[in-house]
């Protein structure tokens, strides 16, 4: 699927939380904690940084979070308000990347502590590596 662990689970955790494209927007701290409850025991800035990045268009030629708020700005990409200030819920691209979750088509994993299970990889009908390009130490492939 092209993503990173932290970005995988949070399109994860918001669609167990039914933040759907078509859904109504849902503080992003409700977001994080479920993340990092659930799926990404590490700090709650860089969960949320990662969050943010996604809902960014000028970040990501296509945005997977669709965001209410202060996301930050082209010339200052790291103005973005505080994630109790911000709401957010996927867009119709990530609906795309989970359509085919619950058909079986991909492997599950136990989570931190093994008392939930989380997918290995998204099934992607989309090729999101290419769409969005990715850098950094857990992709496996720099695109840009």
């Amino acid at each position: 699927d092209g993503l990173k662990p932290v970005q995988r689970r949070i399109i994860y955790a918001m669609s167990e939380l039914g933040l759907n494209a078509a859904a109504k927007y849902k503080k992003s701290a409700r977001t994080v904690g479920d993340v990092l409850g659930k799926f990404h025991p590490h700090g709650d800035s860089a969960c949320y940084e990662a969050m943010v990045l996604m809902a960014q268009p000028f970040s990501y030629r296509y945005p997977l979070v669709d965001g209410q708020g202060n996301w930050g700005a082209p010339d200052d990409p790291k103005s973005f308000a505080a994630m109790r200030y911000t709401e957010s819920r996927l867009a119709k691209i990530a609906d795309i990347l989970l359509s085919e979750l619950g058909q079986g088509t991909v492997d599950y994993q136990p989570n931190f502590d093994g008392t939930l299970e989380e997918p290995q990889y998204l099934p992607a009908r989309l090729p999101h590596i290419l769409l969005n390009g990715t850098t950094g130490i857990a992709v496996g492939m720099a695109t840009k």
